[in-house]
């Protein structure tokens, strides 16, 4: 009976030591969210992409085409990278040709590069980021005046379409390498 009792004692105290562990890894989690920032990058660390590590920085940034970031005590804990076109794409050959369509036709317009925003790659490295840009970069796209669509080129792989999916868009076209998926209110 005493033995079952410093048992209890012990997993009594035990347990009240991991809520307190959990309570503190929670508040660390919110702090990290509520604390961090969407800024636009020059380059990103192409090796760290887990989608498409073989494009370059110079391929993300030409054209009009933007990486962003989710930044929180200095360090980027999550990047997005965009192209800017008028089409949906069905692949990376695609969204070459298209964003720079619409980039050269925005030279002759009003300097407003293409009326959708395509997401290609989006990666982590801290939990939580991967929704964070993708909620962050949906309210930047709601407040432009010429973009009206974020739609992805995501690769046909179970990760991309869970975490998509998980995130609220919809799986709009299944192609033959590729599917896209769209954000909506």
């Amino acid at each position: 009976m005493k033995n079952i009792t410093i048992l209890k004692t012990r997993l009594k105290a035990r347990m009240k030591i991991n809520r307190q562990i959990l309570k503190k890894e929670i508040k660390n989690f919110f702090d990290w969210v509520r604390g961090a920032e969407l800024v636009s990058l020059k380059e990103c660390n192409t090796n760290e992409d887990p989608v498409r590590p073989e494009l370059d920085n110079k391929f993300r940034t030409s054209y009009g085409r933007k990486i962003y970031g989710v930044k929180y005590k200095e360090q980027i804990h999550a990047v997005m990278c965009f192209a800017f076109t008028n089409e949906i794409p069905k692949s990376v050959e695609d969204l070459d040709k298209l964003s720079k369509d619409a980039f050269l036709q925005s030279a002759l317009r009003d300097q407003k590069v293409g009326k959708i925003a395509i997401a290609y790659t989006v990666w982590s490295k801290k939990k939580g980021g991967g929704k964070l840009i993708v909620k962050e970069v949906f309210k930047m796209i709601k407040k432009s005046n010429h973009l009206n669509r974020l739609v992805t080129l995501s690769p046909l792989t179970e990760m991309a379409t869970k975490f998509h999916l998980r995130n609220g868009a919809k799986l709009i076209h299944k192609n033959k390498t590729t599917q896209n998926f769209e954000y909506k209110k």
